[in-house]
């Protein structure tokens, strides 16, 4: 599966799906993952490397709700460096567990935003940020190859497992580009997989929206991150996620 407008749908369905399965019940205790089968629950075997895991115990006071739906590989708020007054976007911002974060880091004089395409995860997060009572936090519906927001508008993008599942990442880099300040800060975590990841591997669309076909390798996250205008690329693995996948830190720098 190719075209774009088509792995959206699929991605958005499963996603939407996810969201409906936290807020149907009262407690989900092992959450939800991007990276599971038919199901999106986490199983025992996948909690060691993704979703709440992933946080030590940054998410403590967040609403539970806001945890359950953490579908990523890895903490991006932990490697971002974000500072007072800073603004900052997340791309694909499901239950808003980073965005809710990144609001504590960057104060009352910063802003995070939230982008989403899925109805569901918009209304999830936005009940959750209401629980928070956390005031400087914006969540918008788009998808992440056009971001609703002007150019050069925020000082740092974060994202959590969501790059790789783009049908088109070489603009969604562009467009991460643009919407940054110079001198802004590229800092995510998403899966990377292996240069020989097998065809069958990456034809599967069921593992495209569990987060392991879609994946760039090392060397294509640096070649579209250059393209796009990026310098100081770091591509730094962090634990294997798949046989022939990994999860890892990617940062890389606007030019000032």
């Amino acid at each position: 599966m190719t075209d774009t407008t088509e792995i959206q749908g699929t991605v958005r369905a499963r996603y939407a799906n996810a969201a409906r399965d936290v807020t149907g019940q009262a407690k989900v205790t092992d959450g939800a993952s991007c990276c599971g089968a038919d199901t999106p629950v986490i199983t025992e075997e996948q909690k060691a490397v993704f979703g709440e895991a992933l946080y030590g115990d940054d998410h403590r006071a967040l609403p539970e709700n806001a945890v359950l739906a953490s579908l990523g590989c890895g903490n991006p708020t932990a490697v971002a460096a974000l500072g007072e007054g800073e603004t900052v976007l997340d791309l694909g911002s499901g239950g808003g567990i980073d965005v809710l974060l990144s609001a504590k880091r960057v104060g009352p004089a910063g802003k995070a935003y939230g982008l989403d395409m899925t109805d569901e995860m918009l209304d999830l997060a936005r009940a959750n940020q209401a629980e928070a009572g956390v005031t400087n936090v914006e969540f918008l519906k788009g998808t992440i190859e056009a971001i609703p927001l002007p150019d050069a508008s925020v000082d740092v993008i974060i994202s959590n497992c969501v790059i790789n599942l783009s049908g088109d990442k070489a603009q969604t880099l562009r467009e991460a580009a643009r919407v940054l300040r110079p001198g802004g800060r590229f800092a995510v975590t998403d899966v990377i997989a292996d240069e020989d990841m097998d065809d069958a591997t990456r034809a599967d669309m069921q593992a495209y929206t569990g987060c392991i076909a879609g994946a760039l390798t090392d060397r294509e996250f640096r070649e579209q991150l250059a393209a796009a205008g990026f310098t100081d690329i770091e591509v730094q693995e962090t634990h294997r996620v798949h046989a022939q996948a990994a999860s890892a830190i990617v940062r890389a720098t606007k030019p000032a």
